[in-house]
């Protein structure tokens, strides 16, 4: 835990990396996907990695990411795809809009987006939701920010705050936390800390930044081209396929906590469960209720299918390259420098944990590595220092709040966020990691004060 010369220079290349990676980008007008490989290799060469292991390293990170990330967002936008084009989307828009109204619509969306949070990965939840978002703004007239930050918020806070999510459920095991505890905890914090940097924040920003999302994303959210004279499909229908992935999901982390490991059930429902296999699931299934049930024949749900990569390519390359950057930033021990400063500040543990996950977050761009590695740091160190009313599971639970901490360049979230919604990288830190920030903080906030009372 000693700090050497060798970390502050970690730190520094780090820094001077996404310093890098901004300029290129705002000023250079350089492609995001260029200007993160250069990235990669002025933070991997600068910190002392040989150059084949950045290369070994950046490829690496690239593959890891699109293997989970990009096959997630392909599933996604084929499911995303099919449900336009039937008209699915319209139902759900017209269900959603005639319940809440214009004056509730983002409330609505924060609450839908909580609910499927709670067993999808965060990116899972983007991709499925992403056809919604932009039908919604597109129908209700509002912005894309004032619209979609709710919705992100809500995924985003049952990300890093509660289990069954790996980040947290890596923290509880880590600091052997009590799981039901933890769990409940977060969502009592989740809820308020929602509100603030979703809806309240949504509308103040959807005010200020007003981007034009890509015209083919748009386009596929509202077109309806599936063949076939059958009306949409009904709302239960549609909601329903929707959320076959979300059961799926719930149903493994509920099974991971009843069953016995090894048992065949619970490999069934770890294999049904899987991201993947869900997602995959749900586009076989709405290939039928989208397609072939209203009359469409299988040339004409191929095209559908096929017609839907082509607009997420280029965000996939670009996810696969913030996943390169990110790994090259861990593989140089940036992150293991940025635990040692915090670990030696001598606060209290609940902000000593989120400090550490802030600077890791920071540093590498992946709230599950902040999480893994800032709870391995606070492990022994609650030994040694008093927790006083807090306990383990408020440790984790402050640790999940600094994992979400200013999501900027060297996070693939950054990017798929950016594409998704048309916007600027000034416009996606004015936006988005401005709203992951005042979630992080307000998390933190409610944390400190949760502290007070539990015992």
């Amino acid at each position: 835990m000693t700090w050497t010369p060798h970390d502050s220079a970690l730190l520094a290349w780090a820094a001077g990396s996404i310093a890098v990676v901004v300029v290129l980008i705002t000023a250079f007008r350089l492609h995001a996907f260029l200007a993160l490989v250069l990235g990669s290799g002025f933070v991997g060469l600068g910190s002392g990695l040989k150059a084949t292991d950045v290369i070994a390293q950046f490829e690496s990170g690239f593959g890891a990411t699109l293997g989970s990330v990009g096959i997630l967002v392909a599933l996604g936008a084929m499911l995303g795809r099919l449900l336009a084009d039937s008209g699915g989307a319209d139902r759900v828009v017209d269900t959603i809009l005639g319940w809440a109204g214009e004056r509730r619509l983002t409330w609505a969306m924060a609450l839908i987006a909580m609910v499927l949070g709670i067993p999808l990965f965060f990116e899972v939840g983007v991709v499925l939701l992403m056809p919604v978002i932009l039908l919604m703004a597109r129908r209700s007239g509002a912005s894309i920010v004032r619209v979609g930050i709710p919705a992100l918020a809500g995924l985003s806070v049952m990300h890093g705050l509660v289990p069954p999510h790996p980040g947290p459920l890596i923290a509880v095991a880590a600091l052997k936390a009590d799981l039901g505890q933890t769990m409940a905890l977060g969502i009592l914090i989740a809820i308020p800390t929602v509100i603030v940097s979703g809806p309240l924040f949504g509308a103040w920003a959807g005010r200020r930044v007003v981007p034009t999302p890509p015209p083919a994303l748009v386009d596929v959210a509202s077109a309806r081209s599936v063949a076939g004279a059958g009306a949409p499909p009904a709302f239960g229908t549609t909601l329903a396929t929707i959320l076959l992935p979300v059961a799926l999901m719930l149903g493994r982390s509920f099974a991971d906590l009843v069953l016995p490991e090894g048992s065949p059930a619970r490999s069934w429902t770890d294999f049904l469960g899987d991201p993947l296999v869900a997602l995959l699931a749900s586009v076989l299934v709405a290939m039928f209720n989208f397609g072939y049930r209203r009359g469409a024949t299988r040339r004409q749900v191929e095209s559908t299918l096929a017609g839907s990569l082509g607009p997420i390519a280029g965000i996939v390359m670009i996810i696969g390259a913030g996943g390169g950057f990110k790994q090259t930033l861990v593989a140089a021990g940036i992150g293991t420098a940025v635990g040692k400063a915090a670990a030696s500040s001598g606060v209290s543990p609940l902000l000593l944990g989120w400090l550490i996950a802030v600077g890791i977050r920071l540093a590498t761009g992946s709230a599950t590595v902040a999480t893994v590695t800032a709870s391995g740091l606070m492990a022994p160190i609650l030994k040694s220092l008093p927790a006083g009313a807090a306990g383990p599971p408020l440790v984790a639970l402050a640790i999940g709040a600094g994992s979400v901490f200013l999501s900027h360049v060297n996070d693939a979230g950054f990017w798929l966020v950016k594409e998704y919604f048309g916007m600027t990288v000034g416009e996606t830190f004015k936006t988005w990691s401005a709203m992951e920030t005042i979630l992080s903080v307000t998390g933190l906030f409610l944390v400190l004060v949760a502290g007070v009372f539990v015992h």
